[in-house]
């Protein structure tokens, strides 16, 4: 299956405050086919342009001047639900799993080859394109495709999730295992299952990634996210969805 090239019409920001490597990831992203790659040398630059400009995708560096990457991404989640792909020269942990849990969708440890870089950026454009298109069942979605329970309410075809008919931003990562939880619902989906089926790539045993997006999304979700009522861990096995429950 060739690429869809609708991909390649997307924004992209790249937030950096290394002229160099900004113009190292640019030039990477062009080579592979991407005609709109915006740059921005600071956090305020990068929230103002955002603004403006709507990217569909966002590369963020951790170390910036007028603020740190973490600071940024918890302002950009409140305008763009947009992929943010964090790059730093932070390895531990811990940093990790701060940026997953504030939002962002990927995290990046330099040094890092541009070539790995635009790789994750196409992959990360077609995963987007596919939750809000299609859903990561692969059947075919429509505005008649609403997925309720409790109070929370999926509209697959539209791509949204309410909350006490509310509007709840989730990311694309967040939504995805939302949708496919709900479209297994009251089944125990293992890390393994539930990693390939939204992360469309294979399973390496990473299990905080995982738990970084559950606790995120229950948080968003649940009334009480320390004891959930929709989102279950069972423990050894993996994650369900239950439906039955009733709103309080």
């Amino acid at each position: 299956m060739g690429e869809d090239v609708r991909i390649f019409d997307r924004k992209i920001l790249i937030i950096d405050d290394d002229e160099s490597i900004r113009d190292i990831l640019k030039t990477a992203l062009e080579k592979e086919g991407f005609t709109r790659v915006m740059c921005a040398g600071s956090g305020g630059a990068a929230i103002e342009i955002c603004r403006r400009e709507k990217p569909d995708l966002i590369i963020l560096d951790v170390m910036l001047p007028d603020m740190d990457g973490f600071e940024v991404c918890r302002r950009l989640r409140e305008i763009t639900l947009a992929p943010i792909l964090f790059v730093s020269a932070k390895s531990e942990d811990v940093d990790k799993i701060l940026g997953l849990g504030i939002g962002g969708d990927d995290y990046i440890t330099k040094p890092f080859s541009p070539k790995e870089v635009a790789f994750r950026v196409k992959a990360h454009l077609r995963r987007d394109q596919y939750y809000l298109k299609i859903g990561t069942s692969g059947e075919d979605t429509s505005s008649q495709d609403i997925i309720s329970f409790g109070d929370i309410k999926i509209d697959a075809g539209k791509g949204m999730v309410l909350k006490k008919e509310r509007a709840v931003n989730l990311t694309a990562l967040e939504y995805g295992i939302l949708l496919y939880l709900a479209r297994h619902p009251d089944h125990i989906i293992s890390k393994k299952r539930l990693y390939e089926a939204v992360w469309q790539e294979p399973y390496l045993g990473d299990d905080n990634t995982i738990m970084v997006h559950i606790r995120h999304l229950r948080e968003k979700l649940e009334d009480d996210p320390a004891n959930p009522r929709y989102i279950l861990t069972v423990k050894g096995l993996g994650y369900k969805l239950v439906t039955h429950s009733s709103p309080k």
